[in-house]
């Protein structure tokens, strides 16, 4: 029953394909400055940002304060959670 709920936590922050879109280009580049994901999508920094913070409140993402700057980067450890309960089905 927990692993439902945390499968289902994690399913939901990616239920938004920009969601799933910063994701991929996370894994990709490994960190990214947010200026850097809104320059690779088609959406507002703002609307970035809301779907970077759905991301980081599911444990997707970390992000790490560097100056005036937040750089983001993918949380291995939840994203091979993710890929175990996915297993499971």
């Amino acid at each position: 029953e927990q692993a439902d709920e945390e499968l289902a936590t994690l399913a939901k922050a990616l239920g938004h394909s920009a969601r799933v879109q910063i994701l991929r280009l996370l894994v990709r580049k490994d960190a990214c400055i947010c200026g850097d994901i809104v320059g690779e999508l088609p959406l507002a920094q703002s609307t970035v940002s809301q779907h970077l913070k759905v991301l980081k409140n599911a444990g997707l993402i970390r992000g790490e304060i560097d100056g005036p700057r937040v750089c983001y980067c993918i949380e291995p450890r939840t994203l091979r959670r993710l890929k175990a309960l996915m297993g499971g089905l």
